[in-house]
């Protein structure tokens, strides 16, 4: 397979008649040749984990006294209690399991190895005494025999803390972990350190786990609207936009009488009926009520000024949505895209993290001021975690730069199909065939440069979260408006990248001739994009909107009438996020096959002018839409000059 470079479409273009689709030829060879010595480098790294003990380690668990679980150690030199038989001792249990120390990310507490966990809270040392002689597990130190549990001066230092919690071991890591949920609250307490009153704390982790049914049930009607809206979004695509339109008008004056209703409701209910135990949580719920009132009656508004301001060029959008509708139809494995990305992600990146926990189990044993066994890596291997964490960065945006590539590849094959019969029987895995051939590298280095912005700006925000409160009002300035300037470039190159995997889908160009080709053409278009793209996107995130209110509204029924939560404004939380995050895989799809519709669009334009030999690629649709435009543009330009200025990008003149 020859690979040579290939020649710009503009000089293309004024040699000979410009075919899309038919020159292949590899792009950004050595970019790829650069990312697979990458990967290799992040397999020494799983390799080198797992080679030095840090596998079983990990699996089997340690003592600390570097033993590990299930197995007979080695005696480590100056290191007291090492070198022990655990071959009947295949648990790893915490004297403390509470005490968590997150800056350092471990248990601050003694670990042993014991042959059994205890499944039943055990509250005085007569208990932990009764467990060993009757289960042949010791929950204290080594050092104290079981008959000296409730005799022993040392037995409170030695022993685990009382009352011990009921624990459960943890599947294929062997590890005894506490199925009380007061000892969770305390891992979350000192996550959300905004929380000062326990109680609270308390009572959101209680309302998660009771309402955990309808949290689950809320999350898989998300996917369904998802579901049924990309079908609404397949069949009815011309009406779509003033569906939306209508809906989240009701939706939104719905969701705010509904809560209003909700909170007056509340408010009228006699307080003397309520036991003193839940009077808290009622004047909690009142409280959370009132503010989701105001909040919804505060969107409602702006949301309505919004549609009032884009009236006029929602009709714009309503051709590409037709266009892309019969995109759908014609590919239907494009509603597919997200879960084969969330699967390739979800698959990496549990091999990330359990490479991740390879390397905070390897190096070798190092006594800590404690007397207890930590283990370390020396030299320059110790720096290895940063080049897992920029491997983290890098595979995951060229994962998602595969996708936007396939689906390019695929929508540019069905709009420069003149007879659609033509097409390939599977235009989808016609593309991932053109992607594997041909452009590898061209992702690989989109989404490098992806990373080399992403990683200064997660820099600066642990910088700023380090020094929060620390800093004087002027660095606290910089460091936010480098943040900000960092993620704006962020979203421009994204932008930018997937055009560029468009230009490559149809021109077979290198990531820079393709980048700045479609620079080029998004410049002369500018208008175009605002008008056409950005309102596009817009009405993609009404529906986004409409199915996270909808899931909102839902919650807000089941929740108010279930009698066993206690606070359910994070229940309320999780399922708002789900539902956008579903949405959000789903219509993003659409948005993106939207946006490569309309670079065809803007290239078909370009390069062609209808006469015999240069016909369009372009849809009837399109074709209609330029007609009424060219009409609409001559009457505003009569009615008035803004109108005239808005509709006159939409043409060209030939």
């Amino acid at each position: 397979m020859g690979c040579c470079n290939s020649a710009s479409s503009a000089a293309q273009s004024s040699k000979r008649e410009w075919k899309p689709l038919e020159d292949r030829s590899c792009t950004d060879i050595p970019w790829l040749l650069l990312f697979i010595l990458f990967c290799i480098g992040m397999g020494f790294i799983c390799g080198f984990s797992v080679a030095t003990g840090a596998a079983a380690r990990l699996v089997s668990g340690y003592d600390s006294y570097g033993n590990i679980c299930g197995q007979k150690n080695a005696k480590l030199e100056a290191i007291p209690n090492s070198g022990m038989d655990h071959t009947h001792r295949k648990y790893v249990f915490f004297l403390d399991p509470c005490n968590l120390d997150l800056i350092n990310r471990k248990i601050k507490s003694v670990a042993l190895c014991v042959a059994a966990c205890p499944r039943q809270e055990l509250k005085t040392l007569s208990d932990v005494q009764k467990f060993a002689e009757i289960n042949g597990s010791a929950l204290c130190s080594y050092n104290l025999k079981p008959s000296e549990y409730t005799t022993s001066s040392k037995a409170s230092v030695l022993c685990p803390k009382l009352p011990v919690p009921a624990s459960a071991p943890i599947p294929f890591f062997h590890r005894c972990a506490p199925v009380n949920i007061s000892c969770y609250a305390k891992f979350a307490e000192a996550l959300i350190t905004f929380v000062s009153d326990n109680s609270v704390l308390h009572r959101l982790i209680s309302g998660v786990m009771t309402s955990k049914e309808i949290i689950l049930g809320l999350c898989l009607l998300s996917l369904v609207l998802s579901m049924i809206l990309m079908v609404i979004i397949r069949y009815i695509s011309r009406i779509l936009v003033w569906i939306l339109t209508i809906l989240l008008i009701l939706g939104s004056l719905g969701g705010t009488g509904v809560l209003w209703w909700l909170y007056a409701k509340q408010r009228k209910s006699p307080k003397e009926t309520v036991i003193p135990e839940r009077l808290q949580v009622a004047e909690d719920n009142l409280r959370a009520l009132l503010i989701y009132a105001i909040s919804a009656t505060v969107f409602t508004v702006i949301l309505f000024l919004i549609m009032l301001v884009m009236r006029k060029r929602v009709a714009l959008t309503i051709a590409l949505f037709h266009v892309a509708g019969k995109v759908f139809i014609h590919l239907p494995l494009l509603v597919f895209q997200p879960f084969w990305t969330f699967l390739a992600l979800v698959l990496f990146w549990v091999y990330w993290i359990m490479t991740l926990l390879f390397l905070g189990t390897t190096g070798s044993a190092v006594q800590n001021d404690q007397g207890f066994v930590e283990f370390k890596v020396s030299g320059p291997l110790q720096y290895m975690w940063w080049y897992h964490v920029v491997g983290l960065i890098w595979i995951s945006e060229f994962i998602l730069a595969c996708q936007q590539m396939t689906v390019a590849g695929a929508v540019v094959t069905y709009y420069f199909t003149r007879d659609k019969r033509n097409l390939p029987f599977t235009p989808i895995l016609a593309s991932v065939n053109r992607l594997i051939r041909y452009h590898l590298g061209t992702v690989a280095k989109g989404s490098f440069i992806i990373t080399l912005v992403k990683i200064p700006r997660m820099i600066l925000m642990y910088i700023h979260s380090q020094l929060k409160g620390k800093e004087n009002a002027c660095a606290r300035c910089v460091l936010k408006s480098c943040i900000c300037c960092l993620w704006c470039l962020e979203k421009c190159l994204n932008y930018l990248n997937q055009n560029a995997y468009t230009a490559t889908a149809i021109n077979s160009t290198n990531f820079c001739t393709s980048a700045k080709d479609a620079f080029v053409i998004l410049v002369e278009n500018a208008l175009r994009v605002a008008a056409i793209n950005t309102v596009g996107d817009f009405m993609l995130f009404l529906g986004k909107v409409l199915i996270v209110c909808s899931t909102g509204l839902a919650g807000i029924m089941l929740l108010n009438y279930q009698q066993d939560y206690t606070v359910w404004v994070l229940p309320l939380i999780i399922v708002c996020l789900f539902a956008f995050l579903v949405a959000h895989c789903f219509l993003s799809i659409y948005e993106m096959v939207v946006d490569v519709l309309f670079l065809c669009f803007a290239i078909d334009t370009k390069y062609n002018d209808g006469s015999p030999g240069r016909e369009f690629y372009m849809d009837k649709v399109l074709m209609e839409f330029v007609e009424n435009s060219r009409k609409a543009m001559k009457e505003a330009g009569k009615g008035g000059v803004a109108d005239a200025r808005e509709l006159k990008p939409m043409l060209r003149g030939r």
